[in-house]
């Protein structure tokens, strides 16, 4: 986190991820499991959210494994996945609360888009898969491609919505989110990868969103550098 005394009121945001975060999934080991290659795929995925692999060259390549893929069997596979649990209610939440949402994913158009929609999301960043003759060409563009990707788009949607980082409250799991806990005012890690947890004020074990509600309205009264590490487990 990186917060001066300051009392979540006024103008604010949170930011979600949306992988294992909003939805109950990694969209790309659903698009993978379609393509037949998951086993592959999860071995990489499982290094870059660890810390122990580089993001874009993970990204890289485990995209290069979906090549071939029918544009309409991945569409398929995608809305197939399930929201996290109370992750419908927390958004109407935070939106009650006068939160602005925004959701940053290293994750693809294809999944992002619906989701965001679906759940009123404000803002939705995230990459775009490319396609030819109807099917994936096994190649990725889009603004989070880097390691620290998810901070330079944060930084730029604070920028553009009037909201200072410390007015922001980040939700994530994976090791690429804490180049944003580390500028957000608040930083909620949610069943999170053990490298996340040193930049989190909260954990949460609990596989339930509404596990969040109660910790944002904490906020409403406390300056958020006098919050404590505590781990909210199920």
């Amino acid at each position: 986190m990186n917060c001066p005394m300051h009392n979540f009121t006024g103008n604010k945001m949170i930011v979600f991820d949306m992988d294992s975060t909003l939805i109950d999934a990694e969209t790309i080991d659903e698009l993978a499991r379609a393509a037949g290659v998951v086993s592959k795929v999860e071995e990489i995925t499982k290094k870059a959210m660890y810390g122990d692999f580089d993001f874009e060259q993970a990204l890289i390549e485990r995209v290069r494994l979906l090549k071939g893929l029918p544009l309409e069997t991945a569409l398929d596979a995608v809305n197939q996945i399930d929201l996290m649990p109370g992750a419908a209610d927390l958004i109407l939440y935070v939106k009650s609360r006068g939160y602005k949402t925004a959701m940053i994913s290293g994750g693809f158009t294809i999944s992002a888009d619906t989701i965001g929609k679906a759940l009123g999301i404000d803002f939705i960043v995230s990459n775009e898969l490319l396609v030819e003759d109807g099917c994936l060409t096994g190649k990725v563009v889009g603004p989070i491609t880097q390691s620290d990707s998810k901070a330079k788009v944060f930084e730029e949607l604070t920028r553009l919505n009037g909201v200072r980082p410390e007015q922001c409250v980040v939700v994530g799991d994976g090791a690429n989110d804490a180049c944003v806990f580390e500028r957000a005012g608040f930083a909620i890690a949610f069943n999170p990868k053990p490298i996340l947890r040193e930049y989190a004020d909260v954990v949460i074990t609990k596989k339930d969103l509404r596990a969040v509600i109660p910790v944002l309205e904490s906020l409403s009264y406390q300056c958020c550098n006098q919050a404590q590490h505590v781990d909210i487990e199920q």
